[in-house]
């Protein structure tokens, strides 16, 4: 075979496989498409029959729905037509007592009439006896006159005056009655007021107390102080403006006015102890530094006084001078931590009171602000310190209730008596204040000699610790009325002559003794 059959045969072979090749592929192409045509057509009698059953679903549920809603509006109708008929149940009864109380009226009416007609009869009547009344008057009061022999004025007169004198007596009986409920009802509101103020607030430090006295490591030391002729003491005195008092005592005494000053020359004092080197120009050089310290000190509390209550606009001098105030005190008291707890206390009670309770804080804080500057100016501390929230653009509420909390000034606002209530609290409570011997023995006396200034006092002691004074009267000088006036004179006196923490109890006793013997 030669190559051209060759390749004739492989050229047959391969478009006869070439062709057998189309032949299959149109074939699958052929059987995929009438897969794909059946698959559309079972697809297509699918969603007929989805669609068919979704119509007749919705179908039942209209049904169902137009059958609840008939169910529904029928249930409604049923019960309007049930409230319809009671409404007209109700309206036919009210109608028929209309009735009634019409014929009840027409009743009445026909009674009043019938009583108009009697009354005009017996008003003839009563015409009559009056007559016959006033005659028999006159007669019973000449026999009257004749018995008593006295005429008709004259015992008017008689009679007025006994009247007078019971209704006087009445009175009086009254008024105290109304006076004691008056002031237990007070009391006893005043003092849920004060004790729910009290309980809420419960002071979480002890307030600082400085002493002008330090001590000494040894003799030796105290004539270092004095120095070669007096000049180290004389230079502490020029430097710090206070007295030192040496004694055979191993302590210094630092007396002054001054509380600030006070302190400086304490700190001064006890540096120059500490460090050893006491000369005329370690002590000026030390005094100079003492007083920057101190100046740190004051600005740092006053500082804090306002942080902590969160006050705002404060003035400059105000947050001054209250960090001048820890330096200060009153009976052994610290005046700053005093003005807080007057702040905490007016607040609590303005609150209680349904008050404005910012002003009453900012009241009570500031309302002793005048000691600050007792020492360099002269006065009441109340008027100084509302002199100074006035300059200080402070509220006038609050400039009344400082220069009024001593009642030196009238009160032109609530916030007033609040701010002299919650002094009087933090002031009085236990362990708050100490008094010296002297001052305690002489308030007692003072208290003795005020009751004794009265008529009728018979004798008068001061007790529980001068919160009581006991008043023995002449029994047969005064009557209890006139016990109960002293006792409320004395009183407003010891308000008006004394200064005095809490409150002092004046108890009036008159009794009568018969006194006899048996032989």
């Amino acid at each position: 075979m030669s190559d051209l059959g060759l390749i004739l045969i492989i050229t047959g072979s391969a478009i006869l496989v070439l062709a057998a090749l189309l032949f299959w592929y149109a074939q699958r192409k052929i059987r995929a498409a009438y897969m794909n045509l059946q698959e559309s057509q079972s697809k297509l009698k699918d969603s007929k029959r989805n669609i068919e059953t979704e119509r007749r679903e919705a179908f039942l549920r209209l049904k169902d729905e137009i059958y609840h809603k008939r169910k529904n509006f029928e249930l409604e109708l049923r019960r309007d037509r049930l409230d319809l008929d009671r409404l007209q149940g109700k309206l036919n009864s009210k109608y028929e007592n209309i009735e009634k109380r019409e014929q009840q009226l027409d009743d009445l009416r026909r009674e009043l009439q019938q009583k108009e007609r009697n009354l005009s009869r017996s008003e003839d009547m009563v015409r009559a006896n009056e007559i016959k009344l006033k005659n028999l008057y006159n007669e019973l009061i000449a026999k009257l006159e004749k018995v008593s022999n006295m005429s008709r004025d004259e015992a008017k007169r008689a009679l007025a005056d006994t009247l007078e004198a019971e209704v006087r007596l009445a009175s009086q009986k009254w008024i105290k009655k109304a006076d004691e409920e008056a002031k237990q009802t007070a009391k006893e509101k005043s003092i849920e007021m004060i004790v729910s103020s009290m309980q809420r607030y419960t002071a979480d430090q002890v307030a600082p107390h400085s002493t002008g006295i330090v001590h000494l490591p040894n003799e030796d030391m105290k004539g270092r102080i004095i120095g070669k002729e007096g000049r180290n003491i004389k230079s502490l005195e020029q430097a710090t403006g206070m007295e030192f008092i040496i004694g055979d005592s191993p302590d210094i005494t630092i007396s002054g006015f001054n509380p600030i000053r006070r302190e400086v020359a304490r700190r001064t004092l006890e540096k120059l102890i500490s460090d050893g080197r006491i000369n005329p120009t370690r002590i000026e050089e030390t005094a100079a530094q003492c007083e920057k310290e101190i100046e740190e000190i004051i600005e740092e509390h006053g500082k804090e006084a306002v942080l902590e209550f969160n006050l705002q606009g404060v003035h400059p001098e105000i947050v001054t001078l209250l960090g001048k105030l820890y330096f200060r005190t009153s009976f052994s008291q610290n005046v700053l931590q005093h003005c807080k707890e007057v702040g905490m206390f007016a607040r609590m009670i303005a609150q209680e009171l349904g008050l404005d309770g910012s002003i009453a804080l900012r009241a009570g804080l500031l309302h002793d602000i005048g000691k600050a500057v007792t020492a360099e100016v002269d006065g009441p501390h109340a008027q100084l310190g509302g002199d100074i929230a006035k300059r200080c653009g402070e509220d006038p509420r609050i400039v009344n209730a400082v220069a009024a909390h001593h009642e030196e000034i009238p009160f032109t606002s609530i916030y007033g008596p609040i701010v002299l209530v919650a002094d009087t609290i933090s002031a009085s409570r236990p362990g708050a204040r100490r008094e010296t011997l002297s001052a305690y023995i002489k308030r007692l006396e003072k208290l003795e000699e005020i009751a004794g200034t009265f008529e009728g006092v018979k004798k008068a002691f001061a007790l529980q610790a001068g919160r009581e004074i006991r008043i023995i009267v002449e029994e047969d000088c005064l009557d209890d009325e006139a016990s109960l006036m002293l006792a409320r004179n004395i009183a407003r006196m010891i308000e008006k002559e004394m200064n005095f923490p809490g409150q002092i109890k004046v108890n009036v006793i008159r009794e009568k003794r018969a006194i006899e013997y048996a032989r």
